[in-house]
């Protein structure tokens, strides 16, 4: 991919889409917890500066934290899944060529716009601030690795104002002089470690490596970022988004589990929850992995943990028929006397749904049962997930996670839209 290569990354995006429709929040530190209120996955700038560390177990230290006048919100994946697309759509205006690296992230294509690469990525992040309310840095480099490199570098510093061009040599040799190692993209401690081993303590050695040193001593990898460090593009930008290999749904439990309709419920449906993933890019699966453990943080409770794996004779991307083969390896699994905390499904090996192979004894998906599950599928997705469902998954799910801080999803529920 020749030309220059943008990274814009939505700023503390979690708490930036809190902030969107509570304005109050503007200005104070928010801290968005994990599923079951469990750690800390994001934080303000403000909460940063109070000391709040990614990661942290919460119920070890809010306490500390709510003293400080913390504001603690749990997570809501789908107001952030709604607000990453319309970042992403408003990103598609400003380049024919778009990479979505994460749900905050995203690569763009700039060639054509040598002659006014500032100025179009300023006017890119007013656009999507006017248009979405969320807040971007924009970096831009010859290769991913620098665009990278750019973004973290506007991010922190206010001078830049959100927008940093590693355009020139000199440029670059100032960039990588001011981080180390491990602020390199894919660089962690024991990687840089490897490499201090080998004589590269600073980004600036590793770039001036010898390219198949670094290969022989580390991995291709690496060597790979030496060449985007000198500024050759290695990494061409994804167009297509690559299909799934595999697909697993689950989640940990509010509370413990005990009873085997409950554990029905959970495992139904996380299978509906993974079909319904696996429907949107026209795959299948003829494999069904089911597991449930107990809570190995509680040591001295009774500890178990289960799997079992149930093949279909075709592939599908049938609901019903993948609920079915998940109940029984469930009911295979399933021993009395344990207090549960999570269960998931798994679809270990998939394929495309139109090179289904049929069987002696059975035939892939019908025209007639594919057309169901589109119906399925366009209703729950015009009428919210849950319109409609089937019979084992239950209606009352007392073992949701828990989510004691929750916000309103505020743009894809009638009922939760904002008032004024």
């Amino acid at each position: 991919m020749s030309g220059p290569i943008a990274l814009v990354d939505c700023n503390n995006f979690y708490a930036s889409c809190e902030r969107l429709f509570q304005p109050a929040l503007r200005g104070k530190p928010v801290v968005v917890l994990s599923n079951n209120d469990g750690c800390v996955i994001a934080r303000s700038n403000e909460a940063k500066a109070l000391g709040v560390v990614m990661g942290d177990p919460w119920h070890l230290v809010k306490e500390k934290h709510k003293a400080n006048g913390i504001i603690v919100r749990s997570s809501n994946y789908t107001l952030y899944g709604d607000l990453s697309a319309r970042v992403m759509r408003t990103l598609a205006d400003f380049t024919p060529d778009l990479e979505i690296y994460s749900i905050d992230e995203a690569f763009l294509s700039l060639a054509g716009f040598e002659g006014r690469l500032d100025a179009h990525a300023r006017d890119l992040r007013a656009t999507v601030v006017q248009w979405t309310g969320i807040p971007v840095s924009v970096g831009i480099a010859p290769t991913k690795t620098l665009a990278k490199l750019a973004n973290r570098l506007a991010k922190k510093d206010p001078a830049c104002g959100g927008v940093l061009t590693l355009a020139t040599l000199q440029a670059q040799d100032a960039a990588l002089e001011k981080i180390a190692l491990t602020d390199l993209w894919g660089v962690a401690g024991r990687l840089a470690a490897r490499l201090r081993v080998i004589g590269v303590n600073t980004p600036l050695e590793l770039r001036d490596a010898d390219p198949k040193f670094v290969r022989e001593h580390c991995s291709v990898v690496m060597e790979r970022m030496v060449y985007e460090l000198r500024g050759t593009p290695c990494l061409d930008l994804e167009d297509v988004t690559p299909d799934r290999k595999s697909i697993m749904a689950s989640r940990s439990f509010g509370r413990s589990v005990t009873a085997f309709r409950e554990l029905e419920e959970a495992v139904a449906t996380h299978t509906a929850r993974a079909a319904e993933k696996m429907r949107r890019q026209n795959l299948a699966t003829a494999s069904v992995v089911v597991f449930v453990h107990t809570n190995k943080f509680k040591p001295t409770a009774p500890q178990y943990y289960g799997t079992r794996e149930v093949e279909l004779p075709v592939a599908s991307a049938d609901t019903s028929k993948l609920i079915g083969a998940a109940m029984r390896a469930l009911a295979s699994i399933w021993r009395k006397g344990f207090g549960y905390s999570k269960a998931g499904v798994i679809f270990p090996v998939l394929c495309a749904a139109a090179e289904a192979t049929p069987d002696l004894f059975a035939a892939p998906d019908s025209v007639e049962r594919k057309r169901l599950m589109r119906t399925v599928d366009s209703l729950n997705g015009r009428y919210g997930r849950g319109a409609i469902t089937y019979g084992t998954m239950g209606r009352q799910h007392g073992w949701k996670l828990r989510s004691d801080h929750k916000s309103p999803h505020y743009t894809t529920d009638w009922e939760q839209l904002l008032k004024v």
